[in-house]
């Protein structure tokens, strides 16, 4: 039977009570890390009503944005509203009057016209399950909802029930017409699943409205999506810390300073069950069915576009350490830690210039 399963609903609560934790302004006497140092980071750039923050549930989890300017207001924040909901109409599968869901109808019998914005995430991920030969598969849909994981009635699936649904995995039966912007699943019962990569959509574009809109200086998080958009008043990096796997959100290993980057990690930790003892965590392995297993923990992404980096930690992940390594250097502008179970910390050659180890139970070993 199951004994936990952590529903979205909770995990994002957790989420928005560590936010000031993991992510931080600005150092006081060091402590980059702390909420404190987040507050006073504030009252140096101006005073604390130069910071405007809005939470929105949307996505399944809080999504909170600051904005490091005393002009932001109530518009600013509706467009942001605006923007999640025309996303969520489009790419979340769950709505039965999404793109998504549309599709989903008409697998196996037509194409669907879609909007430019849904065509061109479906596109991009097809992209990187080509790339990945698959390890990274959008079409994960059929599986997802058989173990639901994320939800209170989480389970291990019935054996046969799974590899019946598996037949229905394979990103070579979509069929794309950019012409027309028509999505096809070749055979009915097939799903189209975003969520490896519509969060960081969402976060490029809420980054992309505030910079349009002159506030050069913003964090966004969707779920531990981070976008840390420009640099901080006053010209200096933010800090941002990297979550320990082990742990409940708040928690970290070390720290990083950058600017205008994005900051999307994968990990074992954020959406999983456990039955009879052993754990389950929501990266399903397309091949297979259940979740992948490689002594991995979690995959952080470093990178300009957070859509291509929400797709990189998990297609990474997927990977495996060596593969997913060769996989992150290859392209180009981007950077990852990887962490594995026995707490090794291996790092890409940009990563180690900008990125502190600040937990003595792990050890960086490359």
């Amino acid at each position: 039977m199951t004994h936990r399963s952590r529903g979205l609903l909770r995990s994002a609560l957790l989420l928005l009570a560590a936010f000031a934790i993991i992510v931080s302004g600005c150092g006081n006497g060091g402590k980059d890390s702390s909420a404190s140092g987040a507050k006073t980071d504030a009252g140096k750039a101006g005073s604390k009503s130069s910071i405007k923050q809005q939470s929105y549930f949307i996505f399944d989890t809080i999504v909170t944005v600051k904005i490091y300017d005393e002009r932001a207001g109530d518009k600013q924040f509706k467009d942001i509203e605006a923007i999640l909901n025309e996303i969520d109409a489009s790419l979340n599968r769950t709505k039965d009057t999404s793109e998504l869901a549309k599709i989903r109808s008409a697998a196996g019998k037509e194409a669907v016209q879609v909007s430019q914005e849904t065509f061109d995430v479906v596109a991009k991920s097809i992209d990187y399950a080509k790339r990945t030969k698959g390890r990274f598969d959008p079409t994960v849909g059929p599986i997802v909802d058989l173990w639901n994981i994320g939800h209170e009635n989480a389970k291990v699936p019935d054996p046969k029930v799974l590899q019946g649904k598996l037949q229905l995995v394979g990103y070579e039966d979509v069929t794309l017409n950019p012409d027309k912007r028509e999505i096809k699943l070749n055979r009915e019962g097939m799903e189209l699943d975003m969520g490896s990569i519509g969060k960081g959509y969402a976060a490029d574009r809420i980054a992309d409205y505030l910079r349009e809109s002159g506030f050069p200086s913003a964090i966004v998080d969707l779920g531990g999506n981070i976008y840390a958009v420009g640099e901080k008043p006053g010209g200096s990096d933010w800090t941002i810390g990297v979550q320990d796997p082990d742990t409940t959100r708040g928690n970290q290993i070390g720290k990083m300073k950058v600017k205008d980057k994005t900051i999307v990690t994968s990990g074992v930790y954020e959406r999983y069950f456990v039955e009879n003892g052993k754990h389950y965590h929501h990266i399903l392995d397309p091949a297979t069915g259940y979740p992948v297993e490689n002594q991995l923990s979690s995959v952080t992404i470093v990178t300009s576009s957070s859509t291509d980096a929400d797709a990189l930690s998990t297609s990474t992940f997927a990977l495996g350490l060596e593969e997913g390594m060769k996989f992150v250097e290859s392209n180009p502008d981007v950077e990852a830690i990887f962490i594995t179970t026995e707490h090794d910390v291996y790092c890409t050659s940009g990563i180690k210039k900008i990125f502190e180890l600040t937990n003595d139970k792990y050890k960086i070993v490359n």
